[in-house]
């Protein structure tokens, strides 16, 4: 059968089965996305409150939310709060357009348009900070980073370990898996240390241990992935003998093969001996004997700082190490920190890693305190390879909302102007979500800036101190321009996509639990269909 010399698809859905589309499957989507939202909203700014939740988002409209997010903490390190509280406002704000009938693609092409326009507009108000004192630049980024942390009210001396460690890594690479963090419940959060080289925590030691010196002056250290242990030379052997000498002998060469490694290791002139297998008894006690330092099952990421700081390479054999293979540093010691002994190795000629101790008085809490440095020494991080600035406190979106509203009123004459009109409202969120995360008047403020923008007050921004209005590029509540332009084009890709999932079909049935597919919770399969009106069949 064939209508119009069309044959129509048809679809056979399994009994139980639900299929929603059009507008209101749009609306659903923006409703639950808007439920996230205002989960996480009253989090923003210096006075955001700190929520302890575990969200396990099943709505696959929803979970693109939770992606940015993850997104913009790879990309940029921080702004993660933002991105979502903004892409929620997108959608709130455009909510009324597809309730009104208007086409999704007409508001896709006019949000991208907006975009855009935005992110143009952030790059030419950015500030460059190439010139200056490059220390103190990156000190301001790193404060206004945790300046909505857990520990802000610490933030002048977290801030200046921050910018140390990143500063003490390879410029070139800036790899900041090289900061190593350990957590060590006990103290106040101003006990933490910052290492300039490597520590890590003593590793499981044998018999003999004790009698080892634990600390040198310019020592030589090899690092091995060599096991020093007995029962590795037996392994896998099956040896026939007939008398209790060849046994005997068999057993004599296996000592003579671990002491040969020994006294090659020995006859190196290292004093510090470093392996990611097992170090035994035997070589335990054998280094003791000649005062040298080992210590087996060392991490691999701990091993692996240690030979960028002392410059030495890993070596898979005890004869023929070299002096070039070789590591140094100007002191190593081992210091007992809290209820822990740490290995030190300090004040490396070949330095491209560091260690942060951290201390507190819970897990929880101290693992929020690596949380938060992370963020900053992602800031951090981007700043060195961005020079360009722009100010925080809403200064930005303000500035970058209003360029959008007289564009839209002077040059976009047709149904995208309302779009672009949305949009730019929608930026006004982050200061109006600062105010109220601070109890201040949000429509009173928010009125100050419009005027103070109108005026041409590019950097006019929230002032926390006095409840008000400020230049914040003189306040130094400074932020990367990089975190302001991904989120803007990752919570814009968002909003889209969003938009352009109009049919969602669910078999009720299929809820038992079973392994989920292409990233969907158990039970649920979506599906976008699009193109819908320009010939394409519906599969």
């Amino acid at each position: 059968m064939s209508f119009g010399g069309q044959t129509p698809t048809i679809i056979v859905l399994k009994e139980g089965t639900d299929s929603s589309q059009g507008k209101g499957q749009i609306v659903s989507n923006i409703n639950a996305c808007l439920a996230v939202q205002a989960t996480i909203r009253s989090t923003l700014g210096p006075y955001g409150g700190d929520l302890l939740l575990l969200l396990d988002i099943v709505h696959p409209a929803a979970r693109i939310l939770t992606d940015i997010a993850r997104s913009q903490d790879a990309e940029v390190g921080d702004g993660t709060t933002s991105v979502v509280v903004l892409a929620g406002e997108i959608l709130k704000e455009i909510k009324e357009h597809v309730e009104q009938g208007v086409s999704s693609q007409t508001i896709i092409k006019g949000l991208r348009r907006a975009s855009g326009m935005a992110v143009n507009k952030v790059k030419e108000i950015a500030v460059n900070t190439s010139e200056g004192n490059k220390r103190e630049t990156l000190s301001k980024l790193a404060g206004t980073a945790m300046s909505s942390k857990l520990i802000k009210r610490n933030t002048g001396f977290f801030t200046k370990m921050v910018v140390d460690a990143v500063l003490s890594l390879d410029q070139d690479d800036l790899n900041e898996k090289l900061i190593g963090v350990k957590k060590i419940p006990g103290g106040s959060l101003t006990d933490s240390l910052f290492v300039n080289g490597v520590a890590f925590k003593k590793t499981f030691s044998y018999a003999g241990f004790e009698q080892q010196p634990k600390s040198f002056k310019n020592p030589k250290i090899v690092c091995l992935n060599v096991e020093l242990e007995l029962k590795s030379e037996k392994d896998n052997a099956e040896v026939r003998v007939e008398q209790v000498s060849e046994y005997q002998a068999i057993v004599d060469a296996e000592w003579q093969i671990i002491y040969n490694k020994m006294e090659a290791l020995y006859k190196t002139g290292a004093k510090v001996v470093l392996s990611k297998l097992p170090i035994g008894d035997l070589a335990t006690q054998y280094f003791a004997d000649r005062d040298i330092f080992c210590a087996g099952r060392v991490a691999t990421d701990d091993l692996e700082r240690v030979i960028q700081a002392t410059g030495g390479s890993i070596q898979s054999t005890c004869s023929d190490i070299h002096p070039e293979h070789l590591g140094t540093c100007g002191s190593f010691d081992e210091r007992q920190i809290g209820g822990e002994r740490f290995n030190f190795f300090e004040d490396c000629p070949a330095a491209k890693t560091c260690t942060l101790m951290l201390r507190g008085g819970a897990e929880q809490f101290i693992a929020e305190v690596e949380r938060s440095l992370h963020d900053a020494i992602m800031i951090v991080k981007r700043a060195i390879k961005n020079n360009t600035i722009v100010a925080g406190g809403g200064a930005c979106e303000m500035e970058v909302s209003a360029y959008l509203h007289r564009y839209a009123d002077k040059n976009v004459p047709h149904k995208q102007q309302a779009i672009i009109k949305s949009f730019a409202k929608a930026l006004e969120v982050i200061p109006r979500q600062l105010c109220d995360n601070a109890g201040f008047d949000a429509t009173d403020i928010l009125n100050k800036l419009r005027v103070e923008h109108r005026k041409g007050n590019v950097w006019a921004g929230v002032d926390f101190d006095n409840e008000g209005v400020r230049d914040n590029l003189e306040a130094f509540v400074w932020e990367p321009a990089l975190v302001k332009v991904n989120a803007i084009q990752a919570a814009t890709e968002a909003s889209c996509l969003i938009l352009s999932v109009d049919e969602t079909i669910k078999n009720e049935e299929s809820a038992a639990p079973q392994a989920p597919q292409r990233g969907l919770p158990p039970g649920a399969a979506q599906r976008a269909v699009r193109g819908r009106g320009r010939g394409m069949p519906r599969r």
